[in-house]
C-alpha cells in the first residue's frame, strides 16, 4: 500500500492571541479547510521541551517522582524540561538533567522528537540519552520539588503497564531506552 497523497492543509487566515502567559500562548485562528469552507482553530504555543532518559547503565533509568497541579497527583517521570527561547536543545537537557536530579553526563545522543499533544498545542519535545553519568551535586531551581531515584527499565515498565507511570513522555522515552538496551 503506497503513502496517501491527498493535500489537507488548512490556510490560516487571521490569527490572535487571546491569552499570553509566562510559559503559553493561547493562539485563536481563522482558517480555510480544504474544500474552502472558513473555520476556527484554538491552540497551545509553546516554546519546546527536552526530555532526558539518563542510563546509569544500559538497564537502570534515573527517574524522579513529583506533584503536578493541573493533575492532582504526584507523577513519576524521566526528567525533562522547557527550552528557553533560542536555546539549542542539548544545552536545555545538560542544564535540566543537572538542575534535577544533579546528574551530568559524558556522553549524549538525541534520538529524535515526540510532538504530545497534536490536536491543540504546537509542543515539540526532543528526546536525549544521556550516558556516562556523575553525580555533581543538585541546583534544583526555587520553588521545585522532587525526589529522585534509579530503577530498573523492566520495573519501569511494570509500572507503565499497570498504570503506575502515567505520563506519555516517560512511558516513551523508557520504551526507547528498552530499545536502546536491546
Amino acid at each position: 500500500m503506497s503513502e496517501p497523497e491527498n493535500d489537507y492543509t488548512e490556510l490560516q487566515v487571521s490569527s490572535t492571541t487571546v491569552y499570553q502567559g509566562a510559559l503559553l500562548r493561547v493562539k485563536e485562528d481563522r482558517i480555510t479547510l480544504p474544500d474552502g469552507h472558513p473555520a476556527k482553530r484554538e491552540y497551545i504555543e509553546h516554546p519546546g521541551a527536552v526530555l532526558i532518559i539518563p542510563l546509569v547503565d544500559e538497564n537502570t533509568v534515573v527517574l524522579e517522582r513529583q506533584y503536578r497541579y493541573p493533575v492532582r497527583q504526584h507523577c513519576y517521570e524521566l526528567p525533562a524540561g522547557k527550552k528557553e527561547r533560542g536555546e539549542v536543545p542539548l544545552l536545555t537537557a545538560q542544564r535540566e538533567l543537572k538542575e534535577e536530579t544533579g546528574y551530568e553526563a559524558n556522553d549524549w545522543q538525541l534520538l529524535g522528537s515526540l510532538l504530545p499533544s497534536i490536536g491543540y498545542a504546537d509542543e515539540q519535545i526532543e528526546f536525549f540519552v544521556a550516558r556516562n553519568l556523575r553525580f555533581t551535586g543538585i541546583a534544583r531551581d526555587e520553588g521545585e520539588f522532587l525526589d529522585v531515584f534509579t530503577l530498573s527499565i523492566e520495573e519501569a515498565i511494570t509500572w507503565i503497564m499497570s498504570g503506575k507511570i502515567k505520563d506519555v513522555k516517560t512511558i516513551a522515552g523508557i520504551f526507547w531506552a528498552k530499545h536502546l538496551a536491546g
